[in-house]
C-alpha cells in the first residue's frame, strides 16, 4: 500500500508541476504580450510626440507670421491715416488758395473797372 501511496503522489505531484508548467508558460507568454503592447504604445507615444512638436512649431510660426501681418496692418493703418491728415490739410489750403484767388480776381477786376473809369474820364479831360 504504501508503493500505491507513493505512486499517487507521484502522479499528483507530476499532475501539479504540468499545471505549474503550463501557468508558468502562459504567464511567460501573456507577460510577452503585454510587453510588446506596451512598446507599440510607447512608440505611438513617442511618434504622437513628434507630430506634437511639429505641430507646434507650426503654430508658433504661424502666431508670430500673424503677429507681423497685424503689426505691418496696424503700420499700413498709422501711415493711411497720416496720409489722410495731410490730404486733408492739402484741401484746406487749395480751399482756402482758391478763396484768396477769388478775392484777389474780385479786387482786381474792381482796379481794372476803375482804371476804364479813371482812363475814361482822362479821355474827357484832355479832350
Amino acid at each position: 500500500m504504501d508503493e500505491h501511496l507513493k505512486d499517487r503522489i507521484v502522479v499528483i505531484l507530476a499532475i501539479l508541476s504540468a499545471v505549474f508548467f503550463f501557468g508558468t508558460l502562459s504567464s511567460c507568454n501573456s507577460a510577452i504580450r503585454q510587453k510588446a503592447a506596451r512598446d507599440k504604445e510607447m512608440a505611438q507615444r513617442l511618434a504622437l510626440e513628434e507630430k506634437m512638436g511639429k505641430f507646434s512649431q507650426e503654430k508658433s510660426a504661424l502666431e508670430e507670421k500673424a503677429k507681423a501681418k497685424e503689426n505691418e496692418a496696424q503700420e499700413l493703418k498709422a501711415s493711411l491715416e497720416t496720409t489722410q491728415k495731410a490730404l486733408v490739410q492739402e484741401q484746406l489750403v487749395n480751399q482756402s488758395m482758391r478763396e484768396e484767388l477769388q478775392k484777389v480776381t474780385k479786387v482786381k477786376e474792381t482796379l481794372e473797372e476803375n482804371l476804364k473809369q479813371a482812363a475814361a474820364g482822362g479821355n474827357k479831360v484832355k479832350k
